[in-house]
């Protein structure tokens, strides 16, 4: 029988990288990914036949490009377990960036004395980012839309599974929306329909990826539509292309945003830009 040590060398001889073994040799064996110490406590232990053959299929898979997130059915975010699959986008450490700012924001905007301040994520997918500033500021009302209906099942469900009372709706950026925001967010899509890593894309949703020639069709319409439901003082925070910082900047200018600036993700590339509405 295989070891499950065996196993995590097996799954690196197909090119996978140490810790993704761990991950699949663990959900193989129907523990959760975070138990990694009881993997190697446990090293040695005999995989049984039915994980092996789970297993077997997921390094495949994995090999396969499909993220690991999709072959667990969970991912960490934020301090927050969600239900990913290939409805969403597997959430990415980078966009908790994005998080780490609106919460900033939201901070100076209940300091300045409104009771009951609203935030809107928009493109939500998992409800990542509206699930992550609900649990970490419980007092503001949190909404978040998505156009895909698939998307927003999914989101739905995490935030049932972990009571936060998001409030969801269906729609196309603010096409339709009514009220002022105290906070608008979003990672909408941002890479261009012509970009040859989209084929490396495939097992994520497109349309959560590519948006027009330059990947900024989005990103325009959200620039654009967002002053009618900003309230004065409100910010507009965008996760945007490793190279698009300065493109989206000018937009916000362009649009008659102040303040605005970019914030750096992990490895230091300029990955979120925004600016405050003071019409």
């Amino acid at each position: 029988m295989t070891t499950l040590s065996q196993a995590i060398i097996q799954a690196q001889a197909l090119g996978l990288p140490r810790l993704d073994a761990q991950m699949l040799v663990l959900h193989a064996m129907g523990r959760s990914t975070a138990d990694r110490a009881w993997l190697l406590a446990h090293d040695g232990d005999d995989l049984p036949p039915d994980a092996e053959r789970t297993l077997q299929a997921n390094m495949q898979r994995r090999a396969a490009g499909e993220p690991l997130a999709y072959i667990t059915g969970f991912k960490e975010f934020y301090g927050l377990t969600l239900a990913v699959d290939a409805r969403v986008l597997d959430p990415r450490a980078d966009t908790e960036t994005l998080v780490d700012w609106a919460l900033e924001c939201m901070d100076a905007w209940h300091c300045a004395g409104d009771a009951r301040p609203h935030a809107i994520d928009l493109g939500t997918g998992s409800g990542a980012v509206a699930l992550a500033l609900q649990h970490s500021r419980p007092q503001w009302q949190v909404h978040a839309l998505d156009f895909s209906t698939d998307a927003l099942t999914v989101a739905q469900a995490n935030a049932a599974r972990l009571s936060l009372p998001v409030q969801f709706r269906q729609g196309f950026w603010l096409e339709g929306v009514q009220e002022s925001f105290s906070l608008i967010v979003s990672n909408p899509p941002y890479i261009s329909d012509r970009d040859e890593h989209l084929a490396a894309l495939t097992h994520e949703p497109l349309q959560a990826l590519a948006s027009g020639t330059d990947g900024l069709d989005d990103i325009r319409t959200i620039v654009t539509q967002a002053s009618a439901r900003l309230q004065p003082g409100a910010w507009l925070l965008l996760e945007h292309g490793y190279d698009q910082a300065a493109s989206v900047r000018a937009l916000l200018q362009d649009a008659g945003f102040g303040q605005v600036q970019s914030r750096n993700d992990l490895a230091g590339i300029a990955r979120c830009s925004g600016g405050q509405w003071n019409p």
